[in-house]
């Protein structure tokens, strides 16, 4: 009677955090962060308890080979959700769909060939094997995909290895008892829905929070890009160099300024659809010159900032003068006219600074040498700290690789 009314919690559990990720998943854009896939999980999960409390004991039956398919399609719909809520595109019904008939003609052959006994087992052991494999998964996301999520992915871990280690108990058990281990007042059992129905309460609400979380993360990361361009504002260079000079030995940085020439006459000539292609084309250039791990950003309409980190004056120049040659080697296609446009671009360059508090004085020293620039005519690279700038006839840098 006891476990009866637990599995009764349980089921009621699942259907109401299934209607609610249901609910979530709706109001969620893009791939839903896979809520619909754990309603999907959920719902399945208590559709095979329901089955149990009214087949009330162990038997072969049609009743029965659906409620071990949908206990082991459960989990498969469980791991497909994180899939899909760690940007993974991946489907739920054909996989579910193939699977369930897989393991309906496997109930089949092994009932035939070697009893009940033998079947029930056999779901133990897929049920082992399945919720293995996902902790598996998680511990390995916690070093690749999922590095943010390093605690909860933790905690997910052990939860999990706990279903797949009383699984793994419970196959022993029907391997030497035989059905009767599956009693369902039986204490081995009495742990098992108590352990289930702990997780049932558990795990939904924390689900609830890594997707509140992710959405969380996503606004901040918005809040500090250029959405045109999907660059660094000034708001996220001035974040991303407070975490970076919190380092115990973070190096000096360098800032590069860049201003696209004449941009007001592309402007007015082309039009201010081209006016955006220009600024997403040098963009893309920005982006694809510096290194991997320096900060990238647009702080104006036609002002690009590149911070490179960890480098010398030797190497911030030679990095200057390449980007400001791609610029002008760049042809620019329009889109619906056909025009083809090419632009320049003129680069000031501040000393090495500091700190996070030292990027607005960067940015001054910059901003003087690139107006220096601008006035010795354009199309050129210029830093704060030399009294000349590197014109474009004394481009050697431009061929030196760094």
């Amino acid at each position: 009677m006891v476990a009866s009314t637990l599995v009764a919690m349980l089921c009621a559990h699942l259907l109401c955090f299934s209607a609610m990720f249901l609910l979530i998943s709706r109001r969620l854009p893009g791939n839903r962060m896979g809520m619909d896939f754990f309603a999907v999980g959920n719902l399945l999960l208590a559709s095979a308890y329901i089955l149990q409390l009214v087949e009330g004991r162990p038997a072969w039956s049609a009743m029965s080979v659906v409620n071990h398919i949908l206990t082991l399609a459960a989990p498969i719909a469980y791991w497909l959700g994180a899939m899909r809520f760690f940007g993974r595109q991946v489907r739920l019904w054909r996989p579910l769909i193939v699977f369930s008939v897989a393991y309906g003609i496997a109930q089949l052959l092994v009932q035939w060939s070697a009893g009940p006994a033998a079947r029930y087992a056999m779901l133990a052991a897929m049920a082992t094997v399945l919720f293995f494999a996902m902790t598996l998964t998680v511990i390995y996301g916690v070093r690749t995909f999922a590095k943010d999520l390093h605690g909860e992915m933790i905690f997910f871990a052990l939860l999990i290895s706990g279903i797949c280690i009383l699984n793994a108990l419970k196959f022993m058990k029907i391997v030497d008892d035989g059905l009767d281990a599956l009693q369902m007042d039986s204490r081995f059992q009495m742990i098992f829905y108590i352990y289930m129905s702990s997780l049932a309460t558990i795990v939904p609400p924390s689900i609830v929070w890594l997707v509140l979380r992710r959405l969380t993360d996503d606004l901040r990361n918005r809040a500090a890009r250029d959405p045109m361009t999907d660059l660094l504002n000034r708001r996220g260079i001035s974040e991303a160099l407070q975490r970076y000079f919190k380092a115990r030995k973070a190096a000096p940085a360098y800032l590069l300024l860049m201003d696209v020439d004449h941009f007001k006459q592309i402007n007015d000539t082309y039009g201010h659809q081209a006016g955006d292609e220009v600024i997403c084309q040098v963009a893309h250039l920005l982006r694809s010159t510096v290194r991997h791990g320096d900060l990238t950003g647009r702080i104006g309409g036609e002002e690009f900032v590149a911070i490179c980190l960890e480098t010398d004056s030797e190497d911030i120049r030679q990095l200057a003068e390449r980007l400001r040659a791609d610029v002008e080697s760049q042809a620019i296609k329009l889109a619906g006219s056909g025009h083809v446009l090419r632009c320049t671009v003129t680069i000031g360059i501040s000393p090495h600074f500091y700190g996070a508090h030292g990027l607005e004085e960067a940015l001054r020293q910059a901003d003087s040498a690139l107006y220096r620039g601008k006035a010795a005519g354009r199309n050129r690279v210029e830093a704060a700290n030399l009294p000349h700038g590197i014109s474009v006839e004394n481009a050697e840098l431009a061929t030196v690789n760094p």
